[in-house]
């Protein structure tokens, strides 16, 4: 049998001058930027940092290398306004997760049926060529007065080091974060806190009960009452576009050999939170189960510890990026676009608590994290266009 052809156009060609968002972000998926943080020994930043400062340096951008972390540096490219304009910031971040198990080779961009495949393509190199593409063009066009800075960040798919690092020199009047949103525009998301939970017990020979206490069988009465608390949390109060919170248990570990009462036990767990919740009111939350359970369940010992947290994100749908953006984007779409939240955390929730008002936009596709993954072509186009009006627009 023959093989199956498809329509595969080579868009790694050396002599495209990546001046359209398809043809630089084929050169973007190509280059392996597996966070190292997710997969040990993963190529980081660096080789893709190089990239972007060397396409924004030859189209005039002032740069900046931000590397506190040596081989994991974000980008800040800004084109300087004449003065008297607002400033817009516009963030995208650079890695990506694993290589492994993609179906095909994951940097090899290949375009079938109006998607480009690979890698990154919808997570998020699409929306960071993009971005790029569109600030390029606005400032090419004519001179605007305010700045437009382009922060192209490490490590947003761990712990988003990289925007906290550009936060601590950069700020801007406005932003737009670029992660997929699917053409629709993204004013909400939740947070999310994560805590441990160590179950004390006592080490004994399986066969004296009487010295010992089951850290893990005491565990469960914790589990249980987790339980409870993800539904009380289900039925109680609901913001508007994120509905309730929730909780769940991660990891467990404990225990050592099948004839001896386990001394300790942790429960890892996670809880989402919405706006009007925090790490703060989360852990009164957990203290209160935990305690009920000390005063009731027989040799109960804990200890709560905190660990990785977030903030929840919400935007005010008046702050004048909102309108702008989404008065571009109802133009080129010809519809006023879907207004919506995302379950998961962005790096949007920084940009907010330092004070900046920001939106999520962007592309349209599939596969972010999965086997395999692509962007719609004809959204990038969108997307791209909607980004440059916007500039032009607001920096005016």
């Amino acid at each position: 049998m023959l093989p199956e052809t498809t329509d595969t156009t080579d868009t790694t060609d050396t002599t495209d001058t990546t001046h359209t968002p398809t043809a630089l972000l084929a050169r973007l998926v190509a280059i392996d930027s597996v966070n190292p943080d997710l997969v040990p020994g993963g190529a980081g930043e660096s080789a893709i940092a190089d990239y972007c400062g060397g396409w924004l340096a030859d189209r005039g951008f002032e740069l900046h290398r931000l590397e506190q972390r040596p081989g994991r540096p974000s980008l800040v490219a800004i084109a300087r306004g004449t003065g008297g304009g607002r400033s817009l910031m516009l963030n995208g971040h650079l890695d990506t997760v694993s290589l492994a198990g993609y179906d095909g080779d994951p940097l090899d961009p290949r375009v079938r049926d109006g998607r480009m495949h690979g890698r990154g393509a919808f997570d998020m190199k699409g929306g960071l060529a993009a971005m790029m593409v569109a600030a390029a063009r606005a400032t090419a066009a004519g001179p605007l007065r305010g700045d437009v800075v382009l922060a192209c960040v490490a490590d947003e798919e761990h712990a988003s080091f990289g925007t906290e690092e550009v936060l601590e020199s950069f700020t801007a009047d406005a932003a737009v974060v670029v992660e997929p949103s699917h053409l629709e525009v993204t004013l909400a998301h939740k947070g999310f806190a994560w805590f441990d939970v160590d179950i004390a017990g006592r080490a004994a020979h399986g066969s004296r009960p009487e010295l010992g206490v089951d850290a893990i069988a005491k565990a469960g009465h914790f589990l249980v009452a987790l339980e409870e608390l993800g539904r009380r949390l289900a039925k109680g109060p609901a913001h508007r576009l994120l509905g309730t919170g929730t909780v769940h248990a991660s990891v467990i570990r404990g225990g050592e050999e099948p004839s001896t009462y386990p001394a300790h036990c942790r429960i890892t767990l996670e809880r989402r939170t919405v706006p009007g919740e925090d790490a703060d009111t989360v852990e009164r939350e957990l203290t209160e189960v935990l305690d009920d359970l000390a005063a009731i369940v027989p040799d109960f010992a804990y200890r709560l510890t905190r660990g990785l947290h977030r903030e929840p994100f919400e935007a005010d749908p008046e702050a004048l990026v909102v309108r702008t953006l989404t008065r571009h984007a109802a133009r080129c779409l010809g519809h006023p676009p879907t207004v919506r939240a995302e379950p998961f955390w962005t790096d949007c929730a920084l940009l907010a608590r330092a004070g900046i008002p920001c939106l999520l936009f962007g592309v349209d596709g599939a596969g972010a994290h999965a086997s395999t993954e692509y962007v719609d072509l004809a959204s990038l186009d969108r997307l791209t266009d909607i980004l440059t009006a916007t500039i032009e627009d607001f920096c005016c």
